[in-house]
């Protein structure tokens, strides 16, 4: 069996690792193209494009493992039983369940090495990426109104909530920042301007150039006393991290899992939507489960007989069904989004769907052909 093992295993592995580096080269041509296209005069030239779609090559590897499985593994085991291979080994005492749990081992491998991507080489990555790009465009790319952030603290005077507002970021360092500090009843009693600053893992801002406004109780039934103050540094506590503060900043491909959920714990505890960031939290975190499906997709592909189509008729079908794999995760994800479904159902909707796929498919064979 270990012999059966060996052979298997390497042919899928060398097909995997040759439809991995097809689609990556094919990937890193489109990047580069794209990128080149917004080339200037500020430094980003041919060289920079280069390293920046370098650094995104992790991420793209990380989306595709799944689909480089499949193909690579139907890619192999079509071959193995057009040469008639497959059926020898059969008749050596490869049985249907023997076959599909070698086959599901070799699968638990690759998708312990897509979580390894996708949660530690792929995140640094794509900060590297996006870090390395703002180096030349003098900042991360925001939206207009900038990326907002709230938290909620308990002080001497009192409950109170504020509402972050970052307009821009670059490296570590973020800019135009403005802290709103309301009181209980929701009056704004506290402002804070700065022109940058920076954020380290336990909370604590450090601002420069600060604007200070204060909105004190007046008399009653007077207006409230205003004082300004300026500061060339100031120094702000709060419960908001570095790492809370990336999340926000950054896109969601340079989180992994564990930032993913320490981020949806912070907005549910605040009160904010958080539908969109559980979804693609259950997506990372189950993903690299779909190379187990993909693997079992590939197997009834050993079944067919070689004059039921040649093995680029097989990998053809391969490819459509990877990219029908990846559509219906998409539209899932964003039909999951509009109609408020539990996040963990509309992730695993599309691994569970192909996997009983696979398994009909492959009962369908072994009993009938």
């Amino acid at each position: 069996m270990r012999t059966v093992r060996r052979l298997l295993y390497a042919a899928v592995v060398k097909a995997v690792a040759f439809v991995a580096l097809a689609f990556l080269s094919l990937f890193f041509f489109f990047d580069f193209v794209t990128e080149i296209s917004r080339a200037d005069d500020k430094g980003y030239g041919a060289l920079a494009v280069t390293v920046r779609s370098v650094l995104q090559v992790p991420g793209h590897l990380y989306e595709l493992a799944p689909i480089a499985v499949l193909i690579g593994a139907i890619y192999a085991l079509a071959s193995m039983a057009q040469s008639s291979e497959f059926t020898i080994l059969r008749t050596g005492g490869l049985g249907p369940g023997r076959a599909l749990g070698t086959l599901a081992l070799l699968g638990a491998a690759f998708a312990a090495a897509t979580f390894a991507i996708g949660d530690y080489l792929a995140p640094f990555s794509e900060t590297q990426a996006a870090t390395f790009k703002a180096s030349f465009r003098g900042s991360y790319k925001l939206d207009r109104a900038g990326a907002w952030l709230k938290d909620k603290r308990v002080t001497p005077a009192g409950e109170r909530s504020y509402s972050v507002n970052v307009g821009s970021a670059s490296g570590g360092e973020l800019r135009n920042v403005r802290v709103f500090e309301f009181d209980a009843d929701g009056r704004l009693v506290h402002r804070i301007s700065a022109e940058r600053g920076t954020v380290d893992r336990h909370g604590v801002w450090t601002l420069e150039n600060a604007h200070v406004t204060d909105w004190n109780p007046g008399p009653s039934g007077e207006s409230p006393l205003v004082r300004e103050t300026e500061h060339d540094r100031f120094i702000w506590q709060s419960t908001l991290g570095a790492d809370v503060v990336a999340a926000a900043v950054l896109p969601l491909s340079t989180m992994s899992t564990l930032d993913l959920w320490r981020y949806v714990r912070h907005l549910d505890e605040n009160g904010q939507a958080s539908q969109r960031h559980e979804i693609q939290f259950w997506k990372r975190a189950l993903y690299p489960f779909a190379c187990v499906v993909m693997m079992a997709l590939a197997l009834p592909f050993a079944y067919l007989h070689a004059r039921g189509g040649g093995v680029s008729l097989k990998v053809f079908g391969g490819i459509m069904l990877g990219i029908s794999f990846v559509l219906l995760s998409n539209v899932a994800s964003h039909i999951g989004l509009l109609s408020n479904w539990t996040p963990w159902i509309v992730a695993s909707a599309p691994s569970a769907l192909y996997l009983l796929m696979s398994m009909a498919a492959f009962s369908w064979l072994v009993r009938y052909r």
